[in-house]
């Protein structure tokens, strides 16, 4: 690989399946929950802990492992954690108790976080005049992997039952180990900060950052609005209302690809300085969408649109947001990274442990009121804070973005 072109076609598109298979480890139990209560005789709103469990391991390992990519080679660490992520996946294939697989999805989540170091070894590979296109097609794998992971595991489980998804992927996981071990290039640290001090560092950012403070709290609640929608939806669809199959429930992930459609639009509102009014607008359709999946236990109609907006909704406030912090901090988008992601996967793990508590007590209704509710709370404290914060500065405060090609220094999609 030369200094001057950066990586081939053929290894961006290696490190694109890399990260969009790790990321896909921790979404694949959402269309399985009904199956795999039913295996262990255990209810859906106890199933739906391994949401939460594939969440918190995510959200710890981007707090504590994710830093580790600018202190050891990346390579090898890469390769290890996919190692790693192919031994827990195997524990969970052959889980033969319910807490057994609770415990090999923490870890899944853990090790897949990889992911989130795949994405800034990309741009590190890429010289300038190519990053942005680089880090594009590496971040599009990312999302392709969030969004078919939902359909592949619904259709792999009708084949076989849920086990042979996760023993699948665990193959998937050794066969890309070897790619990367092969293929990938020695990638030394570029910081000799240590550990302690780059973990510190984080903290000290958010401190400072009264905007990045501001965006991850915006952050976690649109995260939970979308993990009570994922979660509770094989409820839904697998119930009495529409007894529907896994294979039948993934292929409601395929109605999130919307989503892939409103990230250059947010982009191009961002780059004009009109991310402020796109992040009020997609908040709107948020509380608009939770409007519609409340009928959804009556019409499919209702809940397909829901689900089209919602997605749209939440990949238009996630760029928005990874806009505005990158413009504030150009010198630390690893550590604001680590910060405003953590943040999210927080939300979504209390959201899903929500979603568990609400649904067997309150139904499909309930949780629209429960969604419906985290929207319209990050709507308030989107224009609560904004005006504060325009008032502390005394003057109306320009939207600060950055070009969306500029945005991904570490991957900041979820």
């Amino acid at each position: 690989m030369s200094q001057s072109t950066g990586p081939g076609r053929a290894l961006v598109l290696t490190l694109a399946v890399v990260t969009g298979a790790a990321v896909a480890n921790i979404y694949y139990a959402q269309p399985l929950l009904a199956a795999i209560a039913g295996d262990f005789t255990t209810s859906t709103g106890t199933a739906a802990l391994l949401v939460t469990a594939s969440q918190l391991g995510y959200a710890a390992a981007l707090a504590l492992l994710v830093p580790l990519g600018d202190l050891l080679e990346r390579r090898r660490l890469v390769t290890v954690l996919l190692v790693v992520t192919a031994i827990g996946l195997v524990a969970a294939a052959v889980a033969p108790t319910f807490p057994a697989l609770v415990a090999a999805i923490f870890a899944v989540g853990v090790s897949s976080a990889v992911a989130q170091i795949v994405v800034p070894l990309a741009a590190s590979l890429a010289p300038d005049a190519t990053r942005g296109r680089v880090v594009g097609t590496v971040m599009s794998g990312l999302l392709i992997g969030i969004l078919v992971a939902r359909t592949v595991a619904g259709g792999l489980a009708e084949l076989g039952g849920w086990r042979l998804v996760y023993g699948l992927a665990a193959a998937v996981m050794l066969v890309l180990a070897v790619v990367v071990r092969l293929r990938l290039p020695r990638v030394e640290p570029e910081q000799s900060i240590s550990y302690g001090a780059l973990l510190g560092s984080v903290v000290a950012i958010v401190r400072t950052e009264a905007v990045l403070r501001q965006r991850m709290v915006l952050g976690a609640l649109g995260m939970g609005g979308f993990t009570i929608l994922w979660t509770a939806l094989t409820f839904l669809l697998s119930g009495p209302d529409y007894r529907f199959g896994e294979a039948t429930i993934g292929l409601f992930g395929l109605a999130g690809l919307a989503g892939a459609a409103a990230a250059p639009v947010a982009g191009r509102l961002a780059d004009r300085g009109r991310g402020g009014r796109t992040v009020t607008g997609a908040f709107v359709v948020l509380v608009v969408s939770w409007g519609l999946l409340a009928a959804g236990a009556v019409s499919l109609v209702a809940l397909v649109a829901g689900i089209v907006l919602l997605d749209l909704a939440q990949q238009t406030l996630q760029i928005s947001h990874q806009s505005a912090i990158y413009a504030r901090s150009p010198g630390a988008r690893s550590r604001v990274t680590t910060a405003f992601i953590v943040s999210a996967f927080l939300g979504g793990a209390a959201a899903s442990a929500a979603t568990s508590a609400v649904y067997p007590m309150a139904g499909w209704f309930g949780v629209s009121v429960l969604g419906g509710a985290v929207a319209v709370a990050g709507l308030l404290f989107w224009l609560v804070s904004e005006y504060r914060m325009r008032r502390a500065d005394g003057k109306p405060r320009p939207d600060s973005q950055v070009p969306l090609s500029n945005l991904p220094d570490s991957g900041g999609r979820l």
